[in-house]
């Protein structure tokens, strides 16, 4: 998924070989080299970032959707309750649709 984005692997990194000048690594080969790194670095970074904020959406989509299956599993009993206690209803009954009633008009 990321594959494009990112130029280096960890194996690139550690079988990197510089060429050696007559006082040691060429600066200029080293420093593109670490530009490249640098590069991929910050690409990581906005790729964690993405997906922080993806899962901090998905997660909230989640909170909603429970609380929704919560809601319409209320008014399904409430539904079930007043059509199986349609040929006699007491006090009791009453009470107990009215506190469903109650829960689902005002949250949990």
């Amino acid at each position: 998924m990321y594959d494009d984005r990112i130029m280096l692997t960890s194996k690139d990194i550690y079988e990197k070989d510089f060429k050696m000048d007559t006082r040691g690594y060429r600066p200029q080969e080293v420093d593109k080299f670490l530009d490249v790194v640098m590069r991929d670095y910050d690409e990581f970074e906005n790729i964690i970032k993405e997906q922080k904020r993806e899962k901090q959406m998905l997660v909230e989509d989640n909170m909603k959707l429970k609380k929704e299956i919560r809601m319409l599993n209320s008014k399904l009993e409430v539904l079930k309750d007043a059509e199986g206690s349609s040929k006699s209803v007491n006090n009791a009954d009453l009470l107990r649709r009215v506190s469903k009633l109650e829960e689902i008009i005002y949250g949990e």
